[in-house]
């Protein structure tokens, strides 16, 4: 009887332990669970699309070597003086970004009229200023009720368009391969062409090389860098009364093409040669 009842109660101790056992790891899955749910979130948003047809690429939060040097100070770099001092920029929050520059199309499913010289649905929309891509951005925001839709900053383009390289273009120094990858002079006709024709870059982005230039958020001052902070810089506070855009356009030389170019324009001025892409912020 003794030894039954020692039996009885080692197989309940067990199952008490068991019990216990199973408690504990449903505790750990509990705090686990933000965790894996974030995680969830954060792979179903790395490509999205929105209500006008605008697609999307998650960029990661990360650091990079942002601007050029000089040519006295590296053989191989071709910086103008804007473009330095090359420094490292941290992007502490993740954004999405388009893959595309936005479309004729989509211009149109929001404005009244097609500025555009090159006409074409897939060509990119050109001959916007500035101010008129705020009056989109303003009609994108009202029409999804939020208020994501802006503009990258300068320091978010050339962290997308670089995509991890430390080299000129993101794809490596030979100017040669540039026909692959943008249109540009040689190789344009002169025209803007449709998007996602060519080689995109490292994070799936295309014609961040040529095509059209593409509006920043920013105002340019050509000594920035040098005073620029190192996380999630936004340009200075007043420019000179112009708005930078970046990537070089279809009549651009090799040299404008390169990740770390700085161009700029007057907000209310309109040019056959820009247009943009739009950053959505994560909310």
């Amino acid at each position: 009887m003794k030894t039954f009842h020692n039996f009885m109660q080692r197989v309940w101790m067990e199952k008490k332990r068991s019990v216990v056992m199973l408690w504990m790891i449903q505790g750990v899955l509990l705090l686990l669970r933000p965790d894996l749910d974030a995680q969830e979130t954060l792979k179903k948003e790395q490509v999205y699309t929105n209500s006008i047809g605008i697609e999307f690429v998650l960029i990661p939060a990360g650091s990079f070597i942002m601007g050029e040097a000089l040519r006295t100070e590296c053989n191989t770099c071709n910086a103008a003086l804007d473009e330095t001092p090359r420094r490292n920029v941290s992007i502490t929050k993740p954004f999405h970004i388009g893959r595309y520059e936005v479309t004729q199309q989509q211009w149109l499913a929001l404005m009244d009229a097609n500025p555009s010289r090159f006409k074409g649905d897939r060509h990119p929309v050109e001959s916007v200023s500035w101010n008129n891509v705020q009056l989109f951005v303003y009609a994108l925001n009202v029409r999804e009720k939020t208020t994501a839709y802006r503009l990258p900053t300068e320091a978010e383009w050339e962290y997308a368009a670089r995509a991890g390289s430390v080299t000129a273009y993101s794809f490596g120094e030979e100017a040669s391969e540039l026909a692959d990858y943008g249109w540009y002079v040689m190789n344009s006709g002169l025209k803007t062409h449709p998007i996602g024709q060519l080689a995109p870059n490292p994070w799936g982005l295309y014609d961040m090389h040529g095509n059209v230039f593409e509006w920043c958020r920013d105002w340019y001052l050509a000594d920035y860098y040098g005073r620029a902070p190192s996380k999630d810089p936004t340009g200075p506070a007043a420019g000179d009364g112009k708005r930078v855009r970046r990537g070089g356009y279809w009549g651009s030389s090799t040299r404008i093409l390169r990740s770390s170019d700085r161009d700029f324009l007057l907000p209310e001025a309109a040019a056959g040669n820009t247009g943009f892409r739009l950053v959505k912020e994560l909310q």
